[in-house]
């Protein structure tokens, strides 16, 4: 399976960058949708983030999924590569 990798900065309250990554199949176009699964994955953190719209996520490139990609977006739609501040 191909995936859309959506580059992802949000900030937390206490000022911090979290920067993750949205991944989604690539047939997956539609911007709000991913922005969604951004804000779904948010609720599950402990800590308040400001706000999520396009201007803080934006696709940046396709790529081959591994295995655990596929099966986590089969599940849920969507995969989150947690890259920092995220925890």
């Amino acid at each position: 399976m191909k995936v859309a990798v959506w580059d992802t900065y949000v900030k937390r309250e206490d000022g911090n960058i979290m920067h993750f990554d949205i991944l989604v199949p690539d047939y997956e176009t539609n911007e709000q949708t991913i922005i969604n699964f951004g804000k779904d994955y948010l609720k599950t953190k402990t800590f308040k983030a400001t706000q999520l719209t396009a201007d803080e996520c934006c696709l940046c490139h396709i790529e081959q999924a591994t295995e655990e990609i596929v099966l986590s977006i089969e599940k849920k739609g969507y995969h989150i590569i947690e890259m920092e501040n995220c925890n």
